[in-house]
């Protein structure tokens, strides 16, 4: 291997789920951030739709839309501090398994033609499963960190 390929394999080594982390925080926060804020969003009408089909039209969207937006803020900061990491790594990936539910809940609003021609929105959900990986190796990495340091 030469010196530049081991120098890149080291930094990544060391910096490359942090920066996944911290990446993966700044999605959350700024898509947090949207919904706090009544109109900015582009997923405000299907987080909402969404939210009332799961609770049987129980919370409303003055109420749901902001409260999932200080959930992925929370997220976010989460990611980006590293503070709570595994309670964070559980709410992001329970989050996400919920943002797939519209994929089953409104495949009218979901496909241009079931199953392969996704909508716009739906692009949007399908992107999640990366997501997902994501929190994965998250999740596996800092239980790893934690295992070598208990050992040591």
């Amino acid at each position: 291997m030469t010196r530049a390929a081991t120098w890149i394999s080291n930094t990544t080594n060391i910096h490359g789920v942090t920066l996944l982390r911290n990446s993966l925080g700044v999605v959350f926060l700024w898509f947090g951030a949207l919904k706090l804020v009544p109109g900015l969003s582009p997923a405000e009408t299907l987080a909402s739709e969404t939210i009332s089909a799961l609770t049987g039209g129980l919370i409303e969207a003055s109420v749901s839309v902001p409260l999932l937006g200080a959930c992925e803020s929370l997220i976010g900061i989460g990611l980006m501090t590293g503070l709570f990491l595994r309670p964070i790594l559980g709410l992001l990936v329970l989050h996400l398994f919920g943002t797939l539910t519209p994929l089953i809940l409104f495949p009218g609003q979901m496909f241009v033609s079931v199953p392969f021609v996704l909508t716009l929105e739906a692009q949007y959900i399908v992107k999640n499963f990366v997501l997902i990986s994501s929190a994965l190796v998250i999740a596996a990495a800092t239980r790893n960190t934690r295992a070598s340091v208990v050992r040591a």
